[in-house]
């Protein structure tokens, strides 16, 4: 599903040149569960945003569900991103002044989904990751594990077959983490493609493989 090939990334720092990624080769099967670690600064997060189509590499080349998507233009690269791929931050990334329900009603609305089908889809979100109660509550209003349970939600509303995860427990207490990290995990169950990012190796661990990042490049 995944095939990353010689993939670099390069950023330009005043006058020096930052290598984040050098020579990335990295295939991922439909419905693996793979974690990425690595110390800070080791490129994991910059190959998780070239995966989830939110950065380009430098060079090489990166094909998706069997295409090519290396150098699509914005327009197909956001529409890919939409249909195929949930992303989920450590810092949840919700809207404040909207509730729950309505962080997670967001990619529906973009993609132009009826109302009555949003209405069933949120719905059925909510009951997924059991916040059935706390539709009407705003980011405010909720506790850290529970904000990411939104997002969560928000991440998997559209159905994708891929969930990115960056440092999903990050800013959550350890019973919270692990919470958040089997509710993940269910989702993989039913077989969607599950990569996360993690410092907390007992939670890497827990993956089916293992990947490491170091100065830009990975082992097993």
């Amino acid at each position: 599903m995944i095939e990353l090939n010689n993939i670099h990334r390069d950023f330009q720092v005043g006058e020096q040149t930052v290598h984040a990624l050098n020579g990335i080769n990295l295939s991922i099967s439909a419905g693996e569960y793979v974690s990425i670690m690595g110390p800070s600064g080791s490129g994991k997060s910059t190959l998780l945003n070239i995966i989830a189509l939110l950065d380009q590499a430098t060079s090489g080349s990166y094909c998706l569900d069997g295409h090519d998507v290396t150098h699509l233009d914005e327009t197909i690269l956001a529409k890919t991103r939409r249909e195929k791929i949930g992303f989920i931050f450590q810092f949840f990334h919700l809207i404040p002044r909207l509730t729950a329900y309505e962080n997670i009603e967001i990619p529906l609305t973009l993609a132009g989904i009826a109302p009555k089908l949003r209405r069933d889809r949120v719905t059925s979100a909510l009951d997924a990751v059991g916040l059935t109660d706390r539709a009407s509550h705003k980011p405010d209003q909720l506790s850290g594990g529970q904000r990411q349970r939104v997002a969560i939600a928000r991440a998997t509303i559209m159905h994708p077959a891929i969930l990115l995860a960056d440092e999903p427990t990050g800013n959550l207490d350890s019973h919270s983490g692990i919470e958040i990290i089997e509710l993940l995990e269910q989702f993989n169950q039913q077989g969607v493609t599950l990569l996360v990012i993690t410092h907390d190796a007992s939670l890497g661990q827990r993956a089916h493989r293992n990947i490491r990042i170091i100065d830009g490049q990975s082992s097993t």
